[in-house]
């Protein structure tokens, strides 16, 4: 459970410090996390956005304090982190549907944003199953797309992707040429500062010359978590990513090893079907401190 203490540790780092500079990297950090993954994980277990968590706590906190004390909605505002009293009183009646200083004179019912506590729920389906992959360094071709991970937007534009993809007749030409896994969706290139990353829709190299239209990567040398998913598209899979995250990753000794995410996908089945399979590979590292 160390997993779970990371991050429970880096809630507690924010509870501290709400009234001081919060940087997401920072609370990364306590968690022994890539800013990205952590972020990640933060959304899949909680619902929010660190920045949204962050900024409902602290109006909590400051609706407790100008309501309970003879503070002024200036000071308020500058302690909590706001550049000003326009910006806090907005961010204050986005959360409260009143001002600030309607708050402070009259008494109204004002919304609270408690504390968060990660714990691992206990299930019917609470088994998960996996197996442990070595693979050596591979290629694959095909084509991609770049997009942002803000607000969620790269679910949407990957899912955009595989429908053109598979209107355009991509998909079919990649299925001619399959490799062992069969069709692969592979998440790459994350620009943890600009919070993008690159989406290939493709399929191992095993033919001499490829489009000209395709492009070409390598997939480096890894040991892989492989998480089955049973069920229709594309409703099955985003389950699958959230107990990997919510549960697999907290509760073992695997920690993310940063490198690129693979969804295979069998070119022969129905997606459609509730019987159809697929798989999730997340590449690993073992935490330092269970070697």
């Amino acid at each position: 459970m160390e997993g779970l203490q990371r991050m429970l540790d880096s809630l507690e780092y924010i509870e501290r410090n709400l009234d001081n500079n919060l940087l997401i990297e920072d609370i990364a950090s306590i968690a022994c996390m890539s800013k990205f993954h952590f972020q990640r994980m933060f959304n899949m277990l909680t619902g929010y956005t660190v920045s949204e968590y962050i900024r409902n706590r602290r109006i909590t906190v400051a609706a407790q304090e100008l309501i309970n004390s003879n503070s002024k909605v200036i000071d308020v505002a500058f302690k909590y982190g706001y550049e000003s009293p326009e910006s806090f009183t907005k961010a204050f009646r986005k959360i409260q549907g009143i001002s600030p200083s309607e708050a402070k004179k009259n008494s109204q019912f004002l919304k609270a944003y408690p504390k968060l506590s990660f714990q691992i729920q206990l299930k019917g389906d609470v088994e998960m199953d996996y197996k442990i992959v070595d693979k050596s360094a591979f290629n694959v071709v095909g084509k991609s797309i770049r997009t942002t991970t803000i607000g969620g937007e790269n679910n949407r534009r990957i899912d955009a992707f595989w429908v053109e993809s598979n209107q355009n007749g991509l998909v079919s030409e990649l299925a001619k040429n399959c490799g062992p896994l069969g069709l692969i969706g592979v998440c790459m290139d994350y620009d943890k500062q600009h919070e993008n990353l690159t989406y290939l829709i493709g399929v191992e190299k095993n033919i001499e010359h490829i489009p000209s239209d395709w492009e070409e990567r390598q997939i480096p040398s890894a040991t892989w978590a492989v998480f089955p998913v049973h069920g229709a598209m594309p409703d099955a899979m985003p389950k699958v990513w959230d107990r990997i995250f919510s549960e697999w990753f907290p509760s073992t000794g695997y920690e993310h090893a940063g490198g690129p995410e693979i969804e295979v996908y069998p070119s022969n089945a129905d997606p459609s079907s509730e019987d159809y399979y697929s798989e999730i590979w997340i590449p690993i590292n073992k935490r330092q401190q269970d070697i």
